[in-house]
């Protein structure tokens, strides 16, 4: 799972290179298209930014100046983790105590530096709509959110496999990185589309998740041609059509147990609608909207901006000889025994 040094340096390398978030706009013919006359998305493209899909703490504005912006970035918590990670280890201090060691050291992250730039903007949050640039969530909305956040902390014990989020079992990627609503991740926020007339494929580098999103001819056609609503695939049910120079992809019937996990919680009721239009030779403008009725009091939408990058994407073989699962859960019957024996001492 964990790359090599040498393969992470050649990431590193082609990220650096990557033009800035807000290149010039070019006109539309002077775009890429494809064969049959579309603006082209494919390519190798990232969201790696140190922005979030809600506000960054301490800030009320979506937009702030490039000074402020270069301050936010430089005292978010991942890059000061790198930091601090980086600094020399005190042999003196022994060997830690008990407790979460955490899944990585910070070499091997790459969240980027920068907050990102959409529009030309720097933004504090892919949120948009609502203002506050936070999930308007309803109650079951909140109480999911705290479960989530339960878990994250490992405030619970798992009872057994299925009591870990489909990305610690390797299903999905992290962090939403998959989509619907594509998201940036604490690395490996990269993705490379290929456009066909029929068809567009959408890879991402984190776990190595793919959508085979089929192309119609109209919004109508699209939407007819969604699954059963009994099916629940992992990254949902995705259709797409053409509206002018963007691409429409809407998804519906994400599987349940990606939708409790976060961060955009879904149910089986949602919606989300994906807008990808090309807007430079090394950009992509993205936004997706959110319907949910039981998660949310109102639809929301958030933007951000894909930056073309070198290629290739790596491949991701997140269970290829882990056998960090079943050492977690020896380790949780460890404590569940521990707890027994004291109980039956008192």
């Amino acid at each position: 799972m964990i790359r090599t040094a040498v393969r992470l340096a050649v990431m590193l390398v082609a990220l650096s290179a990557a033009p800035a978030l807000a290149a010039p706009a070019l006109t539309a013919d002077a775009l890429p298209r494809a064969a049959d006359g579309h603006l082209d998305l494919s390519g190798v493209w990232t969201n790696a930014s140190v922005t979030h899909l809600t506000r960054m703490p301490g800030t009320s504005g979506l937009v702030v100046s490039a000074e402020e912006a270069k301050k936010l970035a430089a005292t978010s918590a991942q890059v000061r983790r790198q930091e601090n990670d980086a600094k020399p280890s005190n042999a003196a201090a022994g060997a830690p105590g008990e407790g979460d060691p955490g899944g990585y050291n910070a070499y091997w992250l790459d969240p980027g530096a920068t907050l990102g730039q959409v529009k030309g903007q720097f933004r504090t949050s892919w949120i948009v709509d609502p203002a506050d640039g936070q999930l308007p969530l309803t109650a079951e909305g909140k109480r999911r959110v705290a479960a989530a956040a339960a878990y994250a902390r490992r405030a619970d014990t798992p009872a057994g496999p299925d009591s870990f989020e489909p990305w610690d079992r390797c299903i999905i990627g992290s962090r939403g990185s998959g989509g619907p609503g594509m998201l940036n991740n604490i690395y490996n926020s990269n993705y490379q589309i290929l456009q066909t007339p029929g068809g567009v494929a959408i890879v991402s580098e984190m776990i190595h998740d793919a959508r085979t999103i089929p192309v119609f001819a109209s919004k109508a056609a699209a939407q007819a041609a969604h699954g059963p609503a009994a099916l629940h695939p992992w990254l949902g049910d995705s259709t797409a059509w053409w509206e002018g120079e963007t691409l429409v992809i809407e998804t519906v019937n994400v599987n349940a147990e990606q939708g409790r996990a976060g961060p955009i919680f879904l149910t089986p009721q949602a919606r989300v609608t994906e807008r990808l239009t090309r807007a430079s030779k090394d950009q992509i403008f993205y936004e997706f909207a959110v319907e949910d009725p039981v998660y949310y009091t109102r639809p929301w939408r958030a933007e951000m901006s894909l930056s073309a990058i070198k290629g290739p994407i790596y491949e991701y073989a997140c269970h290829e000889a882990n056998y960090a699962l079943v050492d977690i859960l020896k380790g949780t019957r460890a404590v569940e025994k521990a707890a027994a024996a004291r109980a039956a001492d008192r």
